[in-house]
């Protein structure tokens, strides 16, 4: 059985550690919030000047003035503050922030990511993902391990080599999909490394469903729930 998103997003915050500053990217990453330690102290940061983010606010509760970077509706805390944009760039590009969880369109087995753009296709912009990936310490990338193209087929997101243009290069620690988790050495250049397996999940399925190549070194003791 695969992942679901819920469950992707709660391996995703073991990666969290106390006192770390967080950028949460919107989707599935957004979702880690809700399974942040009992306990743990971890500072939300939003690129339109906000810190200390807190949960999303119940149906009738919200406050339009208050969003995060993605345009969704949040809540503050005591501790919250508020800042320009320019400030909050400051921070993600003078490597202040520890962690940055983000969704992807690819990533290639180098680390390289592609997740602002598909030519032909209008977007709003560039967003702040890719002064993201250049001044944050620790890049970890959570998103569905397979596209559907338009005629049914499967298309591997893990790859050789991006096709689509690049966020960034040799930027990614670690890839969560809903089969597993790789780990991706971007300093040694020794590449990507399947890490954990999701419960009921086989490496050949794995392998069927991934372009990039990889080692394997499993740790049983790290699955995920």
């Amino acid at each position: 059985m695969a992942w679901t998103r819920d469950q992707m997003a709660k391996r995703a915050a073991q990666e969290l550690r106390d006192g770390f500053y967080v950028n949460l990217g919107i989707g599935i990453p957004t979702l880690v919030s809700n399974y942040i330690p009992a306990g743990m102290n971890v500072q939300l940061q939003s690129e339109n000047g906000m810190l200390g983010m807190g949960p999303f606010p119940y149906e009738g509760e919200e406050d339009p003035d208050l969003i995060n970077a993605g345009k969704q509706t949040i809540t503050e805390l005591p501790t919250t503050s508020y800042f320009s944009s320019s400030d909050s760039f400051a921070m993600i590009r003078g490597g202040h922030i520890d962690l940055s969880i983000l969704g992807a369109m690819q990533v290639a087995e180098n680390g390289d990511l592609a997740n602002w753009m598909i030519p032909g296709k209008m977007v709003k912009g560039m967003g702040g993902a890719m002064d993201l990936v250049a001044g944050v310490k620790k890049v970890v990338v959570v998103m569905e391990h397979s596209a559907k193209a338009k005629d049914g087929t499967v298309e591997p997101k893990l790859l050789n080599r991006c096709k689509l243009p690049l966020t960034g290069a040799a930027v990614v620690d670690m890839v969560i999909t809903d089969l597993g988790v790789f780990a991706i050495d971007k300093h040694a250049g020794s590449g990507m490394t399947l890490i954990e397996i999701a419960d009921g999940v086989t490496e050949e399925q794995i392998r069927a469903q991934t372009e990039a190549d990889f080692k394997v070194a499993l740790d049983g003791s790290r699955k995920a729930a």
